[in-house]
């Protein structure tokens, strides 16, 4: 069986260094905000290409975090709206109503399945304070016509950068082109921990602040509280092997757009549809395909000895969660969750694994 995604094996590309970092934790008796997460710290914020980077404890306090820490600032207040793809994992949407602002939902652009640039404008109103951009599947969702609407309408720019580790806009990274940003280290992502972790980057020094005490209770200064915190902080294990992990994250990323390449170059299965890049940089965390027999194609596959994963079968909207949007139509987004289907692809396969994929998808009828 190939595996849609093998952590074992995923970790035991840099075993060694891992062991090493995780016992060096252990023996060093300091196991939170220590050495580790301030190295961390400094190394992812020179990688994403910010000022700062405030680790925490998973991806959707950071997401979170970064709403509260502009409601503490007075940039976004109770009822505020935040424009946010339809077509997202619950987290994005989570963040924004756990914060008391409101969601206004956009369609994707079905040839690039991130939010569609030219719905944004006329989703606007005189309550709007944010758009918040997804990378969804690990593509670049940022575009220069959303940053200058952005700076028209003095909106904040967002980003859930959870699936997209090292993706580009032109020389830029991902997880620096807006004012603040949102990370998941979650063990599956293409930068992955051990456990649950997140983090913030941003070059606002007064928004690296606020986040910070926010996260530790409330605390600046010990057992001093200037807000109502959380308490989110990422442990020093999973800081290590991050540390470890970062080092590889180019190369690993070039091997899944290889592996991207094959699929787009040899699947020709009139039933398949596949979306192409074009010119948007793709660190393909998840390699989407569609069909509209797509659980019939499922079960083929895993009877031919392959794994997959639907990401994601039910759009946030129709979830219980929001019942008060079940009666809400957004056609494209429907599509895609009724028709996506994600291919293993990542960078512990085998080329020969790659192409019996293919051989098989191509046998599809």
């Amino acid at each position: 069986m190939i595996k849609y995604l093998s952590l074992q094996s995923i970790t035991a590309l840099h075993d060694t260094e891992i062991s090493t970092a995780v016992e060096r934790v252990i023996r060093s008796g300091w196991y939170l905000q220590g050495q580790q997460n301030r190295l961390f710290e400094e190394n992812y914020a020179q990688y994403i290409g910010t000022k700062h980077c405030i680790t925490c404890g998973n991806g959707l306090d950071a997401l979170c975090l970064i709403l509260r820490a502009y409601r503490e600032l007075g940039l976004l207040k109770e009822g505020d709206e935040v424009i946010v793809p339809a077509n997202t994992y619950i987290a994005t949407i989570l963040s924004i109503t756990e914060n008391q602002l409101t969601p206004v939902l956009v369609e994707p652009d079905i040839n690039t399945l991130e939010i569609d640039e030219q719905q944004i404008e006329q989703a606007i109103t005189p309550r709007t304070r944010a758009v918040m951009l997804v990378h969804l599947y690990g593509r670049c969702a940022y575009t220069s016509l959303i940053s200058n609407i952005c700076q028209r309408y003095n909106l904040l720019l967002l980003e859930d950068n959870a699936q997209a580790h090292g993706c580009q806009y032109g020389e830029k990274r991902t997880g620096s082109l807006g004012n603040a940003a949102a990370h998941s280290f979650y063990p599956g992502k293409n930068l992955g921990a051990l456990g649950d972790a997140g983090a913030v980057t941003t070059d606002d020094e007064q928004l690296t602040q606020t986040i910070q005490s926010l996260a530790n209770y409330g605390s600046a200064r010990k057992y001093e509280f200037t807000f109502k915190g959380i308490n989110s902080r990422m442990d020093e294990i999973q800081a290590a092997v991050l540390n470890v992990k970062l080092q590889y994250l180019n190369e690993e990323n070039q091997r899944r757009k290889m592996i991207a390449k094959a699929y787009h170059e040899d699947i020709n299965n009139p039933q398949i549809t596949l979306t192409k890049d074009n010119d948007r940089d793709n660190v393909h965390h998840i390699f989407p395909i569609f069909c509209p027999s797509r659980n019939r194609l499922q079960q083929y596959l895993k009877d031919s000895g392959i794994e997959t994963m639907i990401h994601y079968p039910i759009p946030p909207y129709q979830q219980q969660a929001y019942k008060e949007w079940n009666e809400r139509h957004y056609p494209i987004t429907e599509f895609i969750h009724q028709q996506e289907l994600s291919l293993p692809c990542n960078p512990t396969m085998t080329d020969e694994e790659v192409q019996f994929i293919i051989d098989q998808i191509n046998k599809y009828q």
